[in-house]
Parts: structure tokens; sequence; C-alpha cells
């Protein structure tokens, strides 16, 4: 409770801390960076940590923290990564009452936190730093006074480490919660975003038209849900995309063709039985449907050929016991 006003930067991850996050942290006003990792800590977050207006990155995942979604973080100006992944949050966020929360926002990660309701549509329209594209080309590192900050991106089924995370890198991950609702149009508003993984909820509706103008987007999962109609052809345009995952769905008809969709491999469509085209095996029909399968036809000329070779033997057998019978009695005579 008496750290100096000059504190930057708290890590104690990877411990065995207990207990509540302390309410204070006294006087340091400047912290930018508290990282409590991987320990044992429970109870909600402390609501002092809205003071600290410098602070840029807040990391607790993987502890037993029971609060609600900290919608009171959205007035953190610079915040730059919010992780509060592993933990057991229970409502839905965010029903705050700041005007423009999370506008310096890079990087969130509510996955595995037992979220319920439909995502965060509110705090999304105001999340200025998804959208912008201007610092794109900076080789500048996340937090001004630490280049070692690292966090756990889930893409693909595998969870990277990532080192020394640039400014440019946009991540949000909602996955293994229990949203449900469609996706929100407004995320394809978000320009720079690099890793969207919305995995493992109850997520239903069309795969919106809008991720087209998510350019920058190299790893998009929506796996396990219960989202339903066409892939939309406009994905094509999305050419930095290296990693997709739809598997598990109710999506239906033709798989796009072409960029990097000639790219993707069976996985990315497994466990949604009305897709059709490559790289399934499924033939499309002339409306981009699923080919009916054959093997019923198949089955019931195989059924005919037997029944017609049966009355075939049954004549044979009928003709040689006549025939048998008249040339005995013809002998006979």
């Amino acid at each position: 409770g008496s750290f100096s006003t000059e504190l930057i930067t708290l890590h104690l991850e990877n411990n065995s801390l207990e207990g509540h996050i302390h309410n204070t942290f006294a006087n340091a006003s400047h912290l930018r960076s508290l990282d409590l990792y991987s320990n044992k800590l429970e109870g909600p977050l402390p609501r002092s940590l809205a003071k600290y207006i410098k602070l840029e990155v807040v990391n607790v995942e993987n502890n037993m923290i029971s609060d609600s979604f900290p919608c009171w973080m959205g007035s953190l100006s610079e915040l730059k990564i919010l992780v509060l992944r592993s933990n057991q949050f229970d409502c839905p966020p965010c029903n705050s009452n700041i005007t423009f929360p999370f506008q310096a926002l890079r990087i969130i990660d509510l996955s595995h936190t037992e979220f319920t309701g439909f995502l965060p549509r509110r705090i999304f329209p105001s999340m200025e730093a998804m959208k912008n594209v201007d610092e794109q080309g900076r080789l500048e590192y996340m937090g001004r006074a630490f280049c070692d900050e690292s966090i756990t991106v889930a893409m693909k089924g595998h969870d990277f480490q990532l080192q020394n995370i640039f400014v440019m890198f946009r991540a949000m991950d909602f996955s293994s919660n229990r949203f449900h609702g469609e996706i929100s149009e407004v995320l394809g508003n978000f320009k720079s975003l690099k890793v969207l993984n919305l995995s493992h909820n109850s997520l239903t509706g069309n795969i919106p038209v809008s991720f087209e103008n998510m350019t920058a987007l190299e790893s998009l999962d929506l796996s396990f849900n219960k989202l339903d109609g066409r892939i939309p052809e406009q994905l094509l345009s999305v050419t930095a995309l290296a990693l997709l995952n739809l598997s598990y769905n109710r999506l239906w008809g033709r798989i796009p063709r072409g960029n990097q969709f000639n790219t993707f491999q069976n996985d990315s469509y497994i466990g949604n039985i009305r897709l059709c085209g490559e790289p399934l095996t499924v033939r499309c029909s002339n409306d981009g449907l699923p080919k009916a399968p054959r093997l019923a036809s198949f089955d019931h000329d195989e059924t005919a050929s037997r029944f017609d070779w049966k009355m075939a033997k049954m004549g044979y057998a009928s003709g040689l016991v006549i025939g048998l019978s008249i040339g005995y009695m013809v002998l006979s005579k």
C-alpha cells in the first residue's frame, strides 16, 4: 500500500498468490502495466483501478476472480490490453454509462469466462483503435515503458504465446462462453483487427457480409456455433486471411473459391453437412446446393436386380422340374 509514485510496472505472474486483489496501490499514479497472470487470486476486481488513468495493460488471466464485466474500466483512456481469460464472470457486458468506453483498446480476451447473453454490442462502436489503420506501419512495441509484455492468443485450436506485442497488433477473443444471438455487423468496421475468435458459443444468424471490410484480418474462428446461411462471397476480398475455421455450424451452399480460399482444407468446414464444393468431396448441383446422394437409387436398382435374378432362378427351377416330369412320363410309356 505504499508503492512509490514512480512505479510503472507491476508483474507478479506465475506465482501462488492467494486471496483478494488489494483495493489500492496507494500512490502509484503512474502505473501502466498490471500483470497477475496465473495465480490463485479470487473475489472481484478492485474498482480503485479506475483511478490509475495511465494504465495500458491489465492481465488477470487464469485466476479465480468472480465478478461482472468491468465496464468501469472503459473510462481508462490509455487501456490497450485487457485480458480476463479463464476466470468466473457471471453476467454479460456491458451496461456502462461511459460515453465512449474502451477507445484505445487493441486486445481484449474474454475467453473461458462463463459469460452469457449477447455479445457486448454497446462497446463496439466506440472502440476506435480497432478501426484505425494509421499505425499499421509502425514497429513500436505495446507499452511505452516495457517491451516484455506477453499474452496468449488462441488461433485454429491452438494457443500461441505472443511476446513483445507490436502496437499494430489487434485481437478479440470471446471464445468458449455462452454468448448467443447474432454477430453484430459493426464488427466489420474493425479494419485493423488481425485475430477474431468467437468459437464455442451459441451464436446464430448469418456470417455478416460486413466482414469484407476487415482487410487486415489474418485469423477468423467461428467454429462450434449455430450459424446458418451461406458463406459470403465477399470474404474473398479479405486476402490477408491465413487461418479460417467455420466447422460445426449449420452453414449451407457452395464454398467460395478463389484467392486465399483456395488454400483452406477440409477441416475449415467439417460439421456443416449442407456445404458443398471444393475442398469437400460433396459436389454442388446447379443451384449451389449439395447434390442428392445416389446411394438410395443404387440400392433400389440393386434390390430390383436381385429380385429379377430370383424370379429367373425360380422360373428355371420350375421349368426344369416340369421338363423332367414330362420326360419321365414319356419314357415310362
